[in-house]
C-alpha cells in the first residue's frame, strides 16, 4: 500500500489543500447584518433608526454625525456626549438539502436558527472650540455580525459559526467656510477581527486521493502498453505487469476508502485580526433657512488579516498522516498561521432634511462599493501554496425616507422606511452570506427631559427577500435551498449637552 501511495500524492494534493483553504477563507466573510447589505451596519444612532436613517446627517441634534458626516457638527452648538446601544436580533433559517461530490445526500438537519441577538454600542463626543471650528471623537461598529448553525447540519462543510466585526475609533473636525457651508474631515482607525468554525469533509479528501490513485494507475498501464508496442516487453511480461499495477492501485484505493468513509468529519476553527486606517470627507449646506443637504465620502480601509487555524482530524485521516509517503504532501490539519488581504468598502452618502414648525422630513441615499470584494486569497505560514476564492460582489444602494412629528416641547414621534439592495446573487450567495434585498420599517420616540438631557428609543423590523442558495464548497459539497431571514432592532440613546 505504501508503494501505491507514493505515486498518487501529487494528484491528491489540490483537493486536500482546498479543504483547508475553505476554513481560512470563510473566516473572513460573515453573514448578513441586520439592516444594511452584506455585513455592513448603520446602527449607531437611536434617533436616526427611528426614521430609517433618513436625514442622518441633516436632521440636527444628533452627535452621531461625528462618524456619519463630520461637516454636520456645525449644527452642534456647545459640547455633547451621546451614548447609543442597539440590540440586533437577526434570524436566518435554511430549508433545503446538500449532496457530496458524488451526488450522495449529506446527512443532517437544516441547522436551526442561525441568527443571534447582539448589542451594537456607539459613543460620541463633540464640542465647539470656536465660532467656526468643531471637533469630535466617536466609537462605532460599521461592519459586523454573528451566526451559528447546528454542528451537524447539512451545510456544515460550508460553515457552522461565523463572527466578524470592525470597530472604528474616529477623530473628526469641521470648519464653517461660510454661514451656510461647512467642510469636515475624519481620521479612522479600524480594528477588524474574524472567527469561523466549520466541518471538514475528510471523505471528500479521501475521494481526491483515490482519484489520484486511479490517474497514476492509468498512467502506469499506458507506459507498460507503450513499452509492449515498442517491443521492449513481451506480451506475457507486459500483461503480468499491468495486472500487478492495477491490483496495487485497487488495493491502495480500497485502503484509503476504508479509513475515510462517508461522514468522516473533522473540525476547523480559525481566527484573525488587523488594524487598518482610513478617512472621510463631508460637506454640509444650509440651502434655505428650512432645508439642509449633506454629502459624505468614507474611504475603503485595507487590512491584512493574520491569525491562526486549529483543526481536529479523524482516526482514519491520522493513519494517512502516519504514512511517511503521504505526510509531506497532504495538509496536516494542525496548528498553523495564515494571512489574507481584506478590504472594508468605500461608502458615499447624501442626506437631505426639511424643517417645519411641527414636523421635519428627510431622505438619505448611500452607495457602498462592494465590488472591491472580488476574491479572497489566503497565504499560509507552513509553506503550503496560497489558495483563492472568487466572490465578485456588486455595489449596493440604500435609500430611505422618514420624518419627525413634534407632539410638544418634550415628545417627538418618528417613522421611516428604507430599501437596501444586496451585493450577492445566486452565483455568489452561500451559507455564510445568505443575503438578499431588504426593506425596513421603523418607528421611534424622543423625550427631552430638560434643556440638557435627551432620551431616544426606536424599533425597526427588517423584511428580507427569499435568499436562494446553490453553492458548492471547495470539497465538492453542494448546498441547495432557501434562507428565510428577518431582523428586529431595538435602540436606545442618551445625549447630554454641557
Amino acid at each position: 500500500m505504501h508503494t501505491s501511495f507514493r505515486s498518487l500524492t501529487g494528484a491528491a494534493r489540490p483537493l486536500a489543500l482546498a479543504a483547508l483553504s475553505i476554513a481560512v477563507v470563510g473566516a473572513l466573510v460573515a453573514p448578513a447584518s441586520a439592516d444594511a447589505s452584506a455585513f455592513q451596519l448603520k446602527e449607531n444612532s437611536a434617533k436616526g433608526l427611528g426614521r430609517a436613517f433618513a436625514g442622518s446627517a441633516t436632521a440636527g441634534g444628533d452627535a452621531s454625525v461625528v462618524v456619519n458626516n463630520p461637516a454636520a457638527m456645525s449644527e452642534l452648538k456647545g459640547t455633547y456626549l451621546q451614548a447609543d446601544v442597539t440590540a440586533i436580533n437577526f434570524s436566518a433559517k435554511f430549508n433545503g438539502s446538500a449532496h457530496d461530490v458524488l451526488g450522495r445526500p449529506i446527512s443532517g438537519g437544516n441547522g436551526g436558527d442561525g441568527g443571534t441577538t447582539l448589542p451594537v454600542p456607539a459613543l460620541f463626543f463633540a464640542t465647539q472650540v470656536s465660532d467656526r471650528v468643531h471637533v469630535g471623537a466617536g466609537f462605532s461598529v460599521p461592519f459586523g455580525f454573528q451566526t451559528e448553525y447546528d454542528k451537524d447540519w447539512v451545510g456544515r462543510y460550508h460553515g457552522i459559526k461565523s463572527k466578524f466585526q470592525s470597530l472604528d475609533a474616529t477623530l473628526s473636525a469641521s470648519f464653517d467656510v461660510t454661514d451656510n457651508f461647512s467642510l469636515g474631515a475624519s481620521f479612522i482607525a479600524q480594528k477588524t477581527s474574524a472567527e469561523l468554525t466549520s466541518a471538514i469533509n475528510f471523505n471528500a479528501v479521501g475521494l481526491g486521493i483515490q482519484k489520484g490513485i486511479g490517474d497514476k494507475t492509468a498512467a502506469g498501464v499506458a507506459e507498460i502498453q507503450a513499452a509492449m508496442a515498442a517491443g521492449q516487453l513481451s506480451g506475457t511480461q507486459g500483461t503480468a505487469m499491468i495486472q500487478s499495477t492495477v491490483q496495487q492501485g485497487q488495493a491502495a484505493a480500497a485502503g484509503v476508502a476504508a479509513v475515510t468513509p462517508p461522514g468522516s468529519d473533522g473540525y476547523a476553527r480559525v481566527k484573525g485580526d488587523d488594524w487598518g486606517y482610513g478617512w472621510q470627507l463631508g460637506g454640509y449646506w444650509k440651502l434655505t433657512p428650512n432645508d439642509k443637504l449633506a454629502l459624505n465620502y468614507r474611504s475603503k480601509i485595507s487590512h491584512v488579516l493574520t491569525g491562526t487555524g486549529n483543526f481536529t482530524t479523524t482516526p482514519g485521516y491520522d493513519l494517512l498522516l502516519a504514512n511517511p509517503t503521504l505526510a509531506s504532501s497532504i495538509p496536516p490539519f494542525s496548528h498553523t498561521t495564515g494571512s489574507a488581504d481584506f478590504t472594508t468598502p468605500a461608502v458615499a452618502s447624501a442626506s437631505y432634511w426639511h424643517q417645519a414648525e411641527k414636523f421635519g422630513f428627510g431622505a438619505d441615499v448611500s452607495w457602498t462599493k462592494w465590488d472591491v470584494f472580488k476574491n479572497l486569497t489566503v497565504n499560509y505560514g507552513n509553506a503550503q501554496p496560497s489558495t483563492s476564492e472568487k466572490y465578485n460582489w456588486r455595489n449596493t444602494i440604500y435609500a430611505s425616507i422618514g420624518g419627525d412629528y413634534y407632539l410638544n416641547d418634550k415628545l417627538t414621534l418618528r417613522g421611516g422606511i428604507a430599501v437596501d439592495s444586496s451585493p450577492t446573487y445566486v452565483g455568489t450567495r452561500g451559507a455564510r452570506v445568505p443575503d438578499s434585498t431588504r426593506k425596513m420599517a421603523s418607528v421611534g420616540l424622543g423625550y427631552r427631559a430638560n434643556e440638557r438631557l435627551e432620551l431616544n428609543v426606536s424599533y425597526a423590523h427588517i423584511f428580507v427577500n427569499n435568499a436562494h442558495v446553490d453553492n458548492v464548497s471547495s470539497t465538492g459539497d453542494r448546498l441547495t435551498g432557501n434562507f428565510d431571514d428577518y431582523g428586529n432592532l431595538l435602540s436606545f440613546s442618551a445625549m447630554y449637552k454641557f
